[in-house]
């Protein structure tokens, strides 16, 4: 299916890349990338737009073609980048927008449907949890301490080599249980898209560390019980990294959310499951 990509300046001067598939004139579903666009599969965002939407992809700053400063001393926070969402959005279509977010994504984008409200229309949360990176509350499952130990074991590549970035992508995915091949096929095109090598802006892009670095106060979980949007909330039964307990949760503490659980995925949505989700993103709206 044909995209496009282009940019987008927020009234902030923030220059956000995006990639549009399907019909303009159709209802806008908005990808919030988790930090790039890439996040989100081709596939799904065929299916989607076979499904009669707008779909808009987009890379967070710091990734991408998006505004590239410092990525190792950000200067804007959690709410900065939920703002970016609802000016991309209210920038592409007089009415409101369907909001997905996957990973930290998901933490902008739940921060954006409650700062928001009127700029968005329905919520997908896709592998994300209520809480923002660092220490995780007592209810919430944290991360799977032995995949993320072996996972920074690995020895880090030479971040000005796109081969060794992709074979180290893809030893990290097999680690988390996610598809290898993918992987490495997506770090090659993350390489390609990424403004300069740089090892803190490679970094950046491939592994959304910026995201760590960034002002995520306050705390926005026990806001959630007043999201009034119909919401979505898709994990992966396998996913090592916010493992699914924090889906249940975020579906728990959203009034009606709806959960799907996609049983043979870890932190991605396969290719396989892309009509599946697709479907259930559709039904919201």
């Amino acid at each position: 299916m044909h995209s496009t990509v282009h940019s987008f300046r927020t009234p902030e001067g923030v220059t956000l890349g995006v990639e549009h598939f399907g019909d303009a004139a159709a209802p806008l579903v908005l990808l919030a990338g988790g930090t790039t666009m890439l996040s989100w599969p081709d596939a799904l965002c065929e299916s989607l737009a076979r499904g009669g939407r707008h779909v808009v992809r987009y890379d967070l700053r710091d990734s991408g073609a998006s505004t590239t400063v410092d990525p190792e001393a950000p200067a804007y926070t959690l709410r900065d980048l939920a703002a970016d969402a609802a000016a991309l959005a209210r920038g592409l279509d007089d009415r409101p927008a369907h909001l997905a977010g996957i990973g930290v994504g998901g933490m902008v984008a739940q921060v954006a449907a409650l700062d928001h409200p009127n700029a968005f229309s329905a919520l997908t949360l896709a592998g994300t949890r209520p809480v923002a990176p660092g220490p995780v509350d007592d209810d919430l499952p944290d991360h799977d301490q032995a995949a993320v130990k072996r996972r920074f074991e690995l020895p880090k590549p030479d971040w000005s080599d796109r081969a060794a970035v992709a074979e180290f992508a893809a030893a990290a995915a097999a680690v988390f249980g996610d598809d290898p091949g993918a992987a490495r096929a997506t770090a090659e095109r993350i390489f390609d898209r990424t403004p300069g090598t740089a090892r803190s802006v490679q970094m950046a892009n491939q592994l959304g560390l910026v995201f760590a670095r960034i002002d995520c106060a306050p705390r926005w979980r026990e806001r959630l019980p007043g999201l009034a949007l119909p919401t979505l909330v898709v994990h992966g039964r396998r996913d090592p990294f916010f493992p699914v307990g924090n889906g249940e949760a975020l579906a728990r503490e959203i009034p009606d959310a709806r959960l799907l659980v996609l049983e043979q995925a870890a932190t991605t949505i396969p290719a396989a499951s892309a009509d599946e989700v697709a479907a259930a993103m559709l039904a919201l709206c």
